[in-house]
């Protein structure tokens, strides 16, 4: 199949875990600060084992295939990562939105209602998810970019909730809270799209892309995801969780990656 296609369809399945993850909204449950907390640890150490193993390590190891030597490819992959958390830092500062926990951010404005702020927000959050996956299938390596789709599809899940949760308790319907959500993890295919585009078209872009996705992610888990987890959670359970999503996305890479 047309790994274009595959990236696609990777980044897609991938952002529908968002749904997945809603979809409990439509039943009358509530969950406690802590568990809240726990499930976005999850996410947190999910993404920040896929960031390692799934994209660092193998960029690095692309970088030396192509010709480079360790040392330059360990500068690749440090000004890849730099890069990447630039544009988000870039995006956070000069796009108006706001998260669920840390609250609004970027320039103020009156013309944007609250539910499109929190929009903007999670497409920040979730666009370099699939700019990474679409990397990962751009590279070739089908098994690992499925691994890492995998990943991020599971880090969706207990996120999807969680802003399903949050849009509920700003009065929003059940099912329009589920629209939200579907509509915020629909944007990792945007992403996925233009990663495995990019890296079908130049392969030695490969280990600059993976870093750049490396660094947009790696700022998503400490500018957003941490500081909300240690916001959301009571004592150390969302950190416990944390540790538990890095555990189970590094067996996956490694058992299947």
């Amino acid at each position: 199949m047309n790994v274009i296609l595959l990236g696609f369809i990777g980044s897609l399945l991938a952002g529908l875990g968002t749904t997945l993850g809603a979809l409990p909204i439509l039943l009358p449950i509530t969950l406690s600060d802590r568990t809240q907390g726990i499930l976005l640890g999850l996410g947190g150490g999910v993404m920040l084992a896929a960031t390692s193993f799934s994209l660092i390590v193998p960029g690095s190891e692309f970088a030396v295939e192509q010709g480079a030597s360790a040392g330059e490819a360990a500068l690749i992959m440090g000004t890849g990562i730099l890069l990447g958390s630039a544009v988000l830092w870039w995006a956070n500062k000069n796009f108006p939105h706001e998260h669920i926990f840390k609250g609004r951010e970027g320039p103020e404005t009156q013309n944007l209602k609250r539910i499109w702020l929190f929009v903007i927000a999670i497409t920040l959050h979730n666009f370099p998810e699939g700019l990474a996956v679409g990397v990962g299938f751009g590279g070739g390596e089908i098994a690992a970019a499925t691994t890492l789709a995998i990943g991020i599809g599971l880090q969706n899940i207990p996120e999807g909730l969680v802003v399903a949760l949050a849009l509920r308790n700003l009065k929003y319907s059940a099912l329009y809270a589920l629209s939200i959500a579907t509509l915020t993890g629909l944007v990792e295919p945007v992403g996925g799209l233009i990663g495995v585009s990019i890296i079908s078209i130049a392969q030695p872009l490969l280990p600059w892309g993976m870093a750049f996705a490396a660094g947009a992610m790696l700022f998503v888990i400490v500018d957003e995801i941490i500081p909300e987890v240690d916001q959301k959670s009571l004592g150390q359970s969302g950190t416990f969780g944390l540790i538990g999503g890095f555990v189970i996305m590094m067996i996956l890479d490694i058992g299947l990656g």
